[in-house]
Parts: C-alpha cells; sequence; structure tokens
C-alpha cells in the first residue's frame, strides 16, 4: 500500500508539474554563491527556522521540511554547498569562493497543500526546486546573435576609451603590426588573444568595469584554453575596407578570427541558452550597487550598460530573437540589490529605489509582456549589525563589523543616492562602502540574513499552498 501510495504521489506530482527550476545570475561578486549557500540554509532549518517572518509558508506552518536530493541533469557540476558552508563557519569566518561555472542543486520540499488538486487528493505533496547557479556575464554574450565580427569589432572599437583603453595598451600594443589579409597565423593570433583576454580580466579585477563581451573568455569553464576562446575584435577598422573585410578567405587571418566568432556564436552561445536558459522557470538577478558607487562614474556607468546587455536576456515578446530561438517560460524576476547590510537601515529604501531606476526600461517590457518584477534589497549572509556612532555631538546610524584581514569597524559608509546619480553626487559624495567579512555563527542556527524571507516569498510562495 505504501509503495501503491508513493507512487501515486510521484504521478501527481509530474502530472501537477509540482517542479521548479530557479535560475540565479548576476554579475561578479553580486553574491550568487552567497545567495545560493543561504537559500539552502534557510530551507534547510524550515522546522525550526525563525527568521523567516515574510515567507508565508513557513510562517503558517505549510512547509514541513526540506532535504537535498540528487540532481536530475548529471552532467552538470554539482553546487558546493558544504564548501560554502565549511568557508562560513571557519574561524574568523570568510566568503564562500565565486561561481566560475554552471553548477546545480536540487532539494525536494515537504508541504501540507492548503488548494486545488493537491489538497483534495493528498495531505502532503513534494516541491522538486532545481537552483541553477550561472555567471552573469555569460548573458551579456546573448546580443553577440545579432552581430556579425564586423558590426562587434566596431561595437568595441567604440567602447574603447577612458579607463578601457588605459587597460587595453598591452594588447594594442601588440596586435599593432597584425596584418588581418596575411595568411593565417594560428600562434600569433593565440598571443594576440592572450593579451585581449588579459584586457578583459583587467577591465573587471582593476577597473571596476563590468560589461565584458565575450563573456567566456574571463569565465571559461570547461572551455579554458580552447581554441574558440582565442580570438579579439577587429578594431582598427582603418587597415581595410569594406569590400576587404567580405572578401577576405577563411585561410587569412581575418577570416580565422571570424570563422571563431561564429563557432562562439553558434556553439558557446546558443548552446548555452538551448541548455539551460529555456528550461527556467523563475529567474532572480543579483545586482551590488555599492561597490560602482564606490569606484566612481565610470564603473558605475559600465554596470548600467552592463545591466542593459543582461537584460535583452529577458525581453521575452513575442518578436524578440530570445523568443524566437529559446521560447523561455520564466514567469516572474526578481531584481535583488545585494550586500544590503553594508549600508544602514535608512538607506535600504534608497537602494532599492536606486535599482528600480536601473532596470526600468526591463520592467516596462517585462510587464508587457505579463511577466511579474520586482525587486528587493537584501543580504543573503549577514556581515554587519547596526548601530550609532557619535558624530559632531549627536548619534547617528552606523555599520558595526569585522573588515576582510582586518579588525573590527564601526562607520557611516554613507548616503545611497534615490535615483541615478548626478553630477553634483560624484563631485559631493562621502560614500565609503567597505567589504565586512560574514559574522561568526553556529552550524546548528541558520544563517543570519537581511530578507531572504521576502525574496523566497515571491519566488516560491505562490507553489507551495
Amino acid at each position: 500500500m505504501n509503495r501503491f501510495s508513493n507512487e501515486l504521489n510521484k504521478l501527481v506530482n509530474r502530472s501537477l508539474d509540482r517542479h521548479v527550476r530557479l535560475a540565479v545570475t548576476g554579475l561578479s561578486r553580486a553574491g550568487k554563491t552567497a545567495f545560493i549557500t543561504s537559500l539552502v540554509n534557510q530551507l534547510m532549518h524550515v522546522s525550526t527556522n525563525p527568521r523567516l517572518p515574510l515567507f508565508t509558508a513557513v510562517r503558517d506552518g505549510q512547509l514541513l521540511g526540506a532535504k537535498r536530493v540528487p540532481q536530475i541533469d548529471m552532467h552538470v557540476p554539482k553546487f558546493a554547498y558544504e564548501e560554502g558552508m565549511t568557508a562560513l563557519l571557519s574561524q574568523p569566518p570568510c566568503w564562500p569562493e565565486p561561481t566560475r561555472d554552471v553548477s546545480q542543486t536540487r532539494l525536494a520540499l515537504r508541504y501540507k497543500p492548503q488548494r486545488g488538486p493537491m489538497k483534495l487528493l493528498q495531505d502532503t505533496a513534494t516541491l522538486y526546486l532545481d537552483i541553477v547557479d550561472y555567471p552573469g556575464e555569460w548573458l551579456l554574450d546573448l546580443p553577440l546573435l545579432e552581430l556579425d565580427f564586423m558590426a562587434w569589432s566596431r561595437q568595441q572599437a567604440q567602447i574603447l576609451k577612458g579607463k578601457r583603453l588605459e587597460l587595453a595598451s598591452e594588447w594594442l600594443a601588440m596586435a599593432e603590426s597584425f596584418d588581418p589579409l596575411a595568411p593565417a597565423d594560428e600562434a600569433l593570433i593565440e598571443q594576440i588573444s592572450a593579451r585581449f583576454t588579459e584586457y578583459l580580466y583587467k577591465c573587471k579585477a582593476e577597473g571596476g568595469l563590468h560589461w565584458v563581451q565575450p563573456g567566456r573568455f574571463v569565465l571559461p569553464g570547461e572551455l579554458a584554453g580552447a581554441p574558440v576562446l582565442q580570438f579579439f575584435p577587429m578594431v582598427w577598422l582603418e587597415k581595410m575596407t569594406e569590400q576587404q573585410w567580405s572578401d577576405a578567405s577563411e585561410e587569412t587571418n581575418l577570416g580565422m578570427l571570424r570563422s571563431r566568432y561564429r563557432y562562439y556564436q553558434q556553439h558557446v552561445v546558443k548552446a548555452f541558452y538551448k541548455e539551460h536558459f529555456s528550461k527556467f522557470d523563475r529567474q532572480i538577478i543579483l545586482v551590488d550597487c555599492l561597490q560602482p558607487l564606490n569606484a566612481g562614474p565610470e564603473s558605475f556607468n559600465d554596470m548600467r550598460q552592463a545591466l542593459d546587455q543582461l537584460m535583452q536576456s529577458f525581453r521575452y515578446g513575442r518578436s524578440s530573437m530570445l523568443r524566437r530561438l529559446f521560447s523561455p517560460r520564466i514567469d516572474k524576476v526578481l531584481f535583488a540589490a545585494t550586500k544590503a547590510d553594508h549600508v544602514t537601515p535608512e538607506q535600504h529604501p534608497n537602494l532599492v529605489s536606486l535599482l528600480q531606476q536601473l532596470v526600468n526600461e526591463a520592467w516596462q517590457t517585462a510587464s508587457f509582456e505579463g511577466i511579474k518584477m520586482d525587486c528587493v534589497s537584501l543580504s543573503s549572509i549577514q556581515a554587519t549589525e547596526p548601530g550609532f556612532v557619535d558624530y559632531q555631538g549627536r548619534q547617528v546610524p552606523a555599520l558595526r563589523g569585522h573588515q576582510i584581514g582586518g579588525g573590527a569597524k564601526t562607520l557611516f559608509p554613507g548616503e545611497v543616492p534615490r535615483r541615478l546619480p548626478s553630477d553634483t553626487f560624484w563631485q559631493q559624495s562621502g560614500f565609503d562602502f567597505m567589504n565586512f567579512r560574514p559574522l561568526e555563527m553556529q552550524s546548528d542556527e541558520p544563517l543570519p540574513h537581511i530578507r531572504m524571507d521576502k525574496a523566497m516569498e515571491y519566488l516560491l510562495g505562490d507553489k507551495l499552498r
């Protein structure tokens, strides 16, 4: 009888689609690994978790428990949850290693149905939650599918200014004598491509820049060292006429660059969207607004540009390229401003308002297409506690925490602008974002957080009723 009941339960779950694939993405250092680690941890502690008052299924006792189960996609690497928890519980605690490739974990959530056929058929049901982690930089490549090699090269030439031009000096110097119409020289192309890749790494690590294309060059995953990641844009447009561009044979340097770019389009970019993106049901996009505010207007505006590129992945209109190629089924998107605990609590509404400004265009498009979208500020794993400091004879809000690699610190990091920063903000801002290590925590308690329950309610609440 139990066996029959279990088989019936499985059949009901499958027939009623009791399965959610949640995609977690964001640009580098936005906190993807921390978010997934916290999400899994909060769900694993639901029976004794007092930190989820906004998650209805927990607050009302509907969610009975959760456990990790083997994932179905056995070719996708497993998300490193244990390693993340080990880092967080170490002395002193430290942050988990960041996302480098696609990874996945699966949870079974046991709950009491409150409505619909599930309530009539059984007392308890199971929702299977697949959480897929992947670098946001890979999403930045979607627009490449609408650009041929020449158009992409022109685009890259246009953005080579300011900090980017400075960081590209070694790549540009090495390629100065490169002859695009000479017979293909694979060794030379590999060398120049290595300098181009170093330039992209510098944009991220030194320049505080976020828009890097191709995205796989800086987070190659299993493609590290493959020829498909050995090309670069021909930004020296004056070296050739358009006729020479189109007439160049595949046996020339230009022909090799062009063919590798096309292969990248079809076998890397398109393959990723087809394999993963078309199967997602829900999406959360994590955005670090604070570091770019710290780094200055060029970094902040570059982050805006990167977000605009990333948003193209969520333009689901019937005429959109994404709809034509992959038929995505995402019905809810959540934008989350991360590291909310790195500014004082009264600044959190400003952080949400700023994020709404950044994603406004995508929001309007999604609303038109009937896709639900929301914004929230959160801290997946809390690193500071609110407090006060004396300033000019009065008590002002402050944060208390431990610097990464340093001692205890109490400070007021400054005000977050409610709207996109003006020239006045950059001239007068005293904003001083500082990285903190995680708070110390106990292994038998859920991780401390800010508004993870609100995010969980938005992404999963309707599936657990």
